[in-house]
């Protein structure tokens, strides 16, 4: 660890997009923290049992464990940390769990570094963020349908029996995504 680390506040970045952990890393050293990097919940663990943050931005939606496990563990390391729930999954029901578990802020994509360092001085006393915004329908579907395959192993017609709807029908809503859908 070099000298400017040792002075700065440490915050432990968990995304799996590895490209949004590199810009977000430089953007939150700019605003003077010492930023580690991992991408995916199983990575972080050891890091933050190694030397627990002061601050956290974990993802809600990664390969492997989710981030609320992460949320989780780093509560129960320290319940000093501040942390950040990021999510492209919008919705209530997670951003209530998030902050049940020990998240300081729940934030939806995209969010800056400014918008993630304002989330830290926030105040967790259970009021929801401003500034959620609201899932698609189409993305919701979207996400239940390719959650639900995953769970079904890629199988197209177990997949529409567990959806209650014809095979046909399931093939061709995989065929198109929904508008702007990532």
């Amino acid at each position: 660890m070099n000298l400017r680390c040792e002075e700065a506040a440490s915050l432990l970045l968990v995304d799996d997009d590895i490209t949004f952990c590199q810009v977000l890393k430089a953007a939150l050293e700019k605003r003077g923290f010492c930023v580690g990097v991992a991408n995916s919940v199983e990575q972080a663990i050891p890091m933050a049992e190694a030397n627990p943050p002061e601050f956290a931005v974990v993802d809600l939606k990664m390969a492997g464990a989710t981030g609320l496990v992460l949320v989780r563990k780093l509560h129960e390391l320290d319940q000093n940390t501040r942390i950040v729930m990021l999510t492209g999954y919008a919705s209530i029901t997670t951003a209530v769990e998030a902050i049940k578990l020990g998240a300081t802020q729940y934030l939806a994509k995209p969010a800056n570094a400014d918008e993630i360092v304002a989330a830290f001085n926030h105040s967790p006393d259970g009021n929801l963020p401003l500034k959620v915004q609201p899932t698609q329908i189409g993305n919701l579907e979207w996400d239940h349908i390719q959650r639900v395959l995953h769970e079904h192993e890629g199988n197209i017609s177990a997949t529409a029996r567990a959806l209650n709807m014809h095979r046909r029908t399931l093939q061709r809503k995989l065929t198109k995504p929904p508008a702007g859908h990532k």
